[in-house]
């Protein structure tokens, strides 16, 4: 009995000593990791007792807005052989998936059963789990539009701004169209390709008669949020959208999870993964917390008068 206490005691040591390795790519951000995608994971390690370089190192890497990084990146990590990989967005996960099929991913997706990433939400399936930004069976981009209706009642025509090559790009399309269809709306799609196109686009929609656009939280706008909400004021365009970055430098409305609780969620998901849990039993969490913040600096800007059935349920007003 003695002995087998002695094992048993040197063996909670030796995997107490053990130094995680994690991976973490995300195609935006900056190298400096100073944004609220890292401080919410960095946040749930700590509160699950993990200290970066002590019990836990995590290989950062950062695409700062450059697409084609990202594949470079993700071969980078699998070579380094981390314990969990954590990917950020939908097209960054279809690339690890590609990559390793024996890595754990903990990953940040839109609709990862629509883009194909996942079996199923309660059973994953492959080496994928993590958390869906999608928020229930119906997503957000029509609520999104709603929004924009309230706030601007006298609008006739909407653009929804997306990059046509996220695989769950169909799918908002389709809803904001739906939504867009039942309340007397014209729906106008508003496609950007590459990070440089997006100031051609948001200049040019005046032009083309659109009295207000939705932007949907995929690149170049995740990985250019700033840029995306000061060229939105500088064109005088009432805006919203999932991304909180966005309104915070010149968009009108976001709303949408929070980013902070989503990637802080992650942390769980890594850390079960290291205990000997395995992605395909572990379902798929769908983001609960949503946040509606307000710009009333843009109104102003806009000369639009946001209504108090909008404000009173802003959970951030921006004076």
């Amino acid at each position: 009995m003695q002995r087998r206490d002695s094992v048993a005691i040197r063996g909670e040591r030796a995997a107490a000593a053990k130094v995680w390795r994690i991976g973490w790519i995300w195609p935006g951000g900056r190298a400096t990791g100073n944004s609220t995608e890292v401080a919410g994971f960095r946040q749930g390690l700590k509160e699950l007792g993990y200290i970066e370089g002590q019990n836990i190192i995590v290989e950062y890497r950062f695409g700062e807005g450059q697409r084609d990084r990202t594949r470079d990146f993700v071969a980078e990590l699998v070579r380094l052989q981390p314990d969990v990989l954590v990917a950020l967005g939908d097209i960054t996960v279809r690339t690890v998936k590609s990559a390793t099929t024996t890595i754990p991913v903990v990953s940040m997706t839109g609709d990862p059963v629509g883009g194909g990433l996942v079996a199923s939400l309660a059973r994953p399936g492959g080496n994928v789990t993590g958390v869906s930004m999608m928020h229930g069976e119906e997503g957000l981009a029509g609520k999104r539009v709603e929004l924009l209706k309230d706030a601007l009642p006298s609008a006739r025509v909407i653009g929804l701004v997306f990059y046509p090559g996220n695989p769950t790009t169909a799918r908002s399309l389709a809803q904001a169209e739906e939504v867009a269809a039942r309340l007397g709306l014209v729906m106008h799609a508003l496609p950007v390709g590459e990070d440089d196109e997006l100031a051609a686009v948001i200049s040019s929609v005046a032009r083309q008669g659109v009295d207000a656009v939705e932007i949907e939280p995929v690149a170049p706008f995740t990985t250019h949020p700033q840029e995306a909400g000061e060229l939105l004021l500088k064109h005088k365009v009432p805006a919203v959208s999932e991304l909180r970055g966005i309104v915070q430098s010149g968009g009108l409305l976001s709303y949408g999870p929070n980013l902070f609780d989503a990637t802080r969620r992650l942390a769980y998901f890594v850390d079960r993964i290291l205990k000997g849990a395995k992605p395909t039993d572990l379902p798929v969490e769908q983001a609960s917390r949503l946040e509606l913040v307000v710009n009333m600096k843009t109104a102003a800007a806009l000369g639009l008068r946001i209504p108090l059935s909008i404000l009173d349920r802003a959970d951030e007003v921006i004076e």
